[in-house]
C-alpha cells in the first residue's frame, strides 16, 4: 500500500464533445490538505473535468497526475445494481480491515528488517485512514445516513436514487480515502447527514476536489474555488480561475471581477467607436463650406495643404491603433442566462387551493392540519426519510394509499419530482418541452433556463444539471393554480439557484418547496411545516 499524500494536478486539459469544446485547456493543482470546489453554470464542463480527473474520461489534450489512491463519487453512483447494499459495505472497508490483520500478524515478526519496514509502512497508512476508528465511524454514518433502515440484503437497483447517493456517502465515510473527488455529493443529504460529510472532508489529510450547488456546504468545507465559467479578468483579477478562500469571499471577488470586465468593455467600444470616427475623416473637411478668394489662394493653398497633410497623418495614427486595439480588444462579456417566471393566469381566486386534515401514509408521514391558501407559499422542511417527497406525491395525486382528509381544490397541479424523467430522452430538448407544455405555453428560450445551443440537442445528451432545469421550465410554464417543487435546487448553478429564490415570492399560483437547502430556508420568510 502507497502510504504518501501526493497531489492531483491536471495541466492544460481539454476535452470535446462532437464541435463543443468542454474544457479550453484547464489547469487545476489540488494539493494534500487542500479542498478545491468546482463552481459554474450547468454545462460548463465540471463533471467531465472531474471524470477526468478520476481517469474515467480520456482528455483530448493535456495530462493528469493523480495519488496512489483516488476515489471517484459521480452524481449517480456507479454501484453494479445486482449487489446488495451488505456486500457494497463490506468492500469499502475491506482495506482497511485486512490492513489491520496483517498488522496484527507482523506485530510476532518485527526483528526481521523486512518484516518491520513493512509493518511501518502498513501503520502510516492504517492511521491515515483511521483504521483504529473504523468502527465507531461506520455506525455513525449507516445511523446518520439511514443505512440502517435499509435491509442490507436489498440490491442496489432496487434503491431509491436518494439511499444509492447516501449508500455512496456512507462508503467514502468509512474508508477515508486520501483523494477523493465528488459530484454534488450533498444532493439527497439532510442536515445531520451533511454535518457529517463536511466533518469527515475538513478532517482528511489528504486532497479534496468537489463540484457542488450547496452554498453553504461549500462555504464550511473548501479551502480554494476553481471558476470554469469564462472570465477575462478571472476571479483572482490577472485572467486566472482559481480563487483561495470559501464561496462567501469569492462571490465577492467574482463580481468585482465581472464589473471590471463589463466597464473594460464598455471604455474599450467607447475607444474603438472614436477611431473608427477618426478613420473616415477626409480631406473634403479642409476649409469646409469657403472658396478661395482672389488675393488669398496662395496662403489658403498653403495653409489647406498644412492641414491635409495633418489630417492624413491623424488618420493613419488612427488606422494603425485601430488596427491593434480590433486585434487585441476585450471580449464582449457573456450575458448569463436570467431566469424569468412566465405570465399565467391561475384559475382559482381567493380561498383555499387545498386542505389536509388528519393525513396518514403509515410509515412516510404524518400531519394533522394544514391549509393552503390560493398563491400561499409553504417550505416543507425535515430531515431523509420524514415524508417530504411523500407529502408533495399526496398533493399531486401520485402518492394515493393514505388515510385522513385531503381536498385539493384545484386541477391544475403540477410537480417537479428530484429525479426527473422524460418520455423519450432522444428527443430534442426543445421539442419534449414543447409536447409536455402544450402549444400555448411560452417558448423555452423565454424562460432563461436552458441556453439555446441546447434546445436541439437531445435530453439524454443534456447534463444532469441540464436536464433538472428542462423539468424545472416544464412545470413552471404549465399554467396551474399549485406549484409542487421537490428540492429545486439540486443540480442548478449557483447564480440561477439565486434567481428561481427570488421568484418565489411573486409566483401566481400557490408554491410548495420541499428542501434540505440550508441557505434557502435561512432566507425563507413565508409558512413552513416542519416534518421532523
Amino acid at each position: 500500500m502507497d502510504t504518501a499524500l501526493g497531489p492531483l494536478v491536471g495541466r492544460s486539459i481539454s476535452k470535446r464533445f462532437g464541435n463543443q469544446l468542454v474544457l479550453p485547456g484547464i489547469d487545476l493543482v489540488a494539493s494534500p490538505g487542500q479542498r478545491v470546489g468546482l463552481v459554474g453554470e450547468n454545462g460548463s464542463g465540471k463533471s467531465t473535468l472531474l471524470r477526468v480527473l478520476a481517469g474515467q474520461l480520456t482528455p483530448d489534450g493535456g495530462e493528469v497526475e493523480r495519488p496512489a489512491e483516488l476515489i471517484y463519487l459521480p452524481q449517480v453512483p456507479p454501484f453494479d445494481d445486482g449487489q446488495t447494499v451488505r456486500q457494497v459495505l463490506e468492500q469499502a472497508v475491506r482495506p482497511i480491515r485486512e490492513s489491520l490483520a496483517e498488522l496484527e500478524n507482523l506485530s510476532g515478526e518485527l526483528d526481521r528488517p523486512a518484516s518491520a519496514q513493512r509493518y511501518a509502512e502498513l501503520l502510516d497508512w492504517a492511521e491515515v485512514h483511521g483504521a483504529w476508528d473504523l468502527e465507531r465511524r461506520t455506525r455513525q454514518a449507516q445511523e446518520t445516513l439511514g443505512i440502517e433502515a435499509i435491509d442490507e440484503e436489498s440490491l442496489i437497483g432496487d434503491l431509491s436514487g436518494g439511499e444509492r447517493s447516501r449508500l455512496a456517502i456512507a462508503t467514502i465515510i468509512t474508508s477515508r480515502p486520501t483523494c477523493l473527488v465528488l459530484d454534488e455529493p450533498t444532493n439527497h443529504l439532510d442536515d445531520a447527514a451533511m454535518t457529517l460529510l463536511e466533518d469527515l472532508l475538513r478532517d482528511l489529510p489528504g486532497v479534496v476536489v468537489v463540484a457542488s450547488h450547496d452554498r453553504v456546504f461549500l462555504d464550511r468545507v473548501v479551502t480554494h474555488i476553481v471558476d470554469l465559467d469564462p472570465s477575462h479578468f478571472g476571479t483572482d483579477g490577472e485572467g486566472g480561475r482559481r480563487y483561495r478562500g470559501n464561496f462567501s469571499s469569492y462571490v465577492e471577488q467574482r463580481s468585482a471581477s465581472l464589473r471590471r470586465w463589463q466597464e473594460a468593455f464598455k471604455a474599450e467600444q467607447d475607444e474603438l467607436d472614436d477611431l473608427r470616427s477618426a478613420v473616415q475623416i477626409g480631406t473634403g473637411a479642409v476649409a469646409h463650406g469657403r472658396a478661395a478668394r482672389d488675393n488669398d489662394k496662395a496662403l489658403y493653398n498653403f495653409k489647406g495643404g498644412k492641414v491635409e497633410q495633418t489630417l492624413a497623418r491623424r488618420k493613419r495614427n488612427a488606422e494603425r491603433r485601430l488596427e491593434v486595439a480590433e486585434r487585441d480588444q476585450i471580449p464582449k462579456p457573456p450575458a448569463p442566462l436570467r431566469f424569468r417566471l412566465p405570465t399565467t393566469r391561475p384559475s382559482h381566486a381567493g380561498g383555499l387551493v387545498a386542505q389536509i386534515r388528519g393525513l396518514s401514509v403509515p410509515g412516510r408521514v404524518e400531519l394533522q392540519s394544514w391549509d393552503l391558501a390560493a398563491e400561499g407559499r409553504t417550505l416543507v422542511t425535515g430531515p431523509n426519510g420524514s415524508g417530504k417527497s411523500t407529502l408533495l406525491g399526496v398533493l399531486s395525486g401520485r402518492v394515493t394509499e393514505f388515510v385522513g382528509q385531503v381536498d385539493v381544490r384545484t386541477d391544475r397541479v403540477r410537480e417537479l419530482r428530484q429525479d426527473v424523467v422524460f418520455p423519450d430522452p432522444e428527443q430534442p430538448a426543445g421539442q419534449a418541452y414543447r409536447l409536455l407544455v402544450g402549444p400555448e405555453a411560452p417558448e423555452l428560450r423565454s424562460l432563461g433556463l436552458l441556453h439555446p445551443r441546447e434546445h436541439a440537442k437531445p435530453v439524454s445528451s443534456l447534463s444532469v444539471g441540464q436536464q433538472r432545469r428542462l423539468g424545472l421550465a416544464v412545470a413552471m410554464a404549465s399554467e396551474c393554480d399549485l406549484l409542487l417543487l421537490d428540492e429545486p435546487s439540486n443540480h442548478l448553478s449557483l447564480a440561477l439557484v439565486d434567481e428561481l429564490e427570488e421568484v418565489f415570492s411573486t409566483a401566481p399560483m400557490a408554491l410548495v418547496v420541499a428542501s434540505h437547502d440550508r441557505w434557502l430556508r435561512e432566507r425563507w420568510t413565508d409558512e413552513r411545516i416542519d416534518l421532523g
